[in-house]
Formats: structure tokens, sequence, C-alpha cells
């Protein structure tokens, strides 16, 4: 077993990070995400929201790690759940493969907090656990499997950013439309008077 940590502090405020984790696929910096299903989503009496998707992933794993594994198919699906929590500003996503389970299980969580000194920043925790069984050389490939997570981690930050200034021109072309649409009847209205 192999356990990966990371922490990451974003410059956005909590409320603009979880939005964008909820929309993190697709993206251009994860291409292995190749679909996300919504299985299940609703909001529970305490005003959290639950929801259940299912990620279709392709792996890129190295020819040897395939041979390893005796895997040629690298299409795999991870079932991912996640609880928002408004009222104490919390977000928790929890990962794990659902293929290739007799070989290989990577269990992840992440958690997006406020930044404790600076609420307009938000602190994104996550952990792995690898594990790998019934095969050779184990520990090697939970190294390499921690070393490919690590990278992926550090694109998915990317992602987020990516997601963030999406968000936030659509935003801001939103708010224009609104001005514009204001602006035309007052025009109209300035023109009549005349």
């Amino acid at each position: 077993m192999k356990i990966w940590t990371s922490e990451h502090v974003f410059d956005h405020p909590w409320e603009t990070v979880t939005t964008a984790a909820m929309q993190k696929y697709p993206n251009p910096m994860n291409p292995s995400v190749v679909g996300v299903d919504v299985l299940d989503r609703h909001v529970d009496p305490a005003g959290k929201l639950h929801s259940h998707r299912l990620l279709s992933t392709e792996w890129g794993l190295p020819s040897i790690v395939k041979s390893l594994i005796g895997a040629a198919r690298t299409k795999t699906y991870v079932q991912e759940h996640s609880v928002v929590d408004p009222a104490e500003r919390v977000m928790e996503l929890n990962s794990t493969n659902i293929s290739f389970t007799n070989m290989v299980s990577v269990d992840e969580r992440l958690l997006y907090k406020p930044h404790p000194q600076d609420p307009g920043r938000t602190v994104l925790t996550q952990e792995a656990i690898i594990t790998v069984k019934g095969v050779s050389l184990s520990s090697y490939l939970e190294g390499l499997m921690a070393t490919t997570i690590s990278s992926n981690a550090s694109k998915g930050r990317e992602a987020m950013e990516w997601v963030i200034r999406k968000l936030n021109a659509e935003l801001e072309e939103l708010a224009a439309s609104a001005r514009g649409s204001l602006r035309a009847p007052m025009a109209a209205a300035a023109f009549a008077e005349k």
C-alpha cells in the first residue's frame, strides 16, 4: 500500500472553487476522462448537496504495466461521491476505481475548505491510497501509480484554473449582455421622448 498526499491553495473563494470542481470535466488538461455520468444528485434535509457520479477514463498505462497486470484494455470506471456543505463551507469528494479492483484499488479523498487566514482563498487537501495486489512488483507499481497521481493532480489544478477562467468569462458575458438589454429600452424611451 502506498499513500500519496498533497495540499494546494487556490487564489479564489471557496464558492468559486467548488463550482469549478463540479464542472471540471471535460477539460483539455485531463483528456483521459472521457465521460461523466451523474447517477444521483440530491440535497439532504441539512442542505448538503450529495452527488454520485461515474467517470469513464482511458488510462495511458505503459506497455510494461499492461503486461504486468495482464490487461490489454485501458478503459476504466471510477465512482465519485461528493458532499457540498454550504453552511460549513466544506466540499468532500471521495472516489474509487470500480475496474480492475481484483488487482488495484485507488481510493482518493479531496477536501476543499476556505483558507483559515484568507477567506478569499481555498485550501485543497488530497490523499490517495494505492494498493496493488496479486501481481509481481506490486510495490514498484504502487510507486509508479503514485507518481502518475501526482502528475494528474497537477493537471487537475490547472484544469480547475481553466474552468474558473471559463466561468468568469461566462459571467462577464452574461453581465455585459444584461447591461446591453437594459440600455436598449432606455435608449428607445429617450429617443421616443425627443
